[in-house]
């Protein structure tokens, strides 16, 4: 199961996907506020989201697991 995990510290902007969304790789799963910047976290690989492990407005750390893909 790849996870799909924050490569910066900041907060979840928004969340451009659910439970059961089918994602390409490159896909945006999510968007990452840090330092007044928006950063797009996208799918390394294709898959079904199996599980969404954040909300907006979350503060994460970088390595943070975001979204887990099945």
């Amino acid at each position: 199961m790849p996870d799909v995990e924050a490569h910066i510290t900041g907060t979840v902007w928004k969340i451009e996907v659910a439970v059961g969304d089918a994602v390409n790789e490159g896909d945006t799963i999510a968007i990452l506020e840090s330092m007044k910047m928006e950063m797009p976290v996208e799918a390394e690989d294709a898959g079904t989201v199996k599980e969404v492990l954040c909300e907006e407005g979350q503060a994460v750390n970088e390595g943070d697991t975001l979204v887990v893909l099945e």
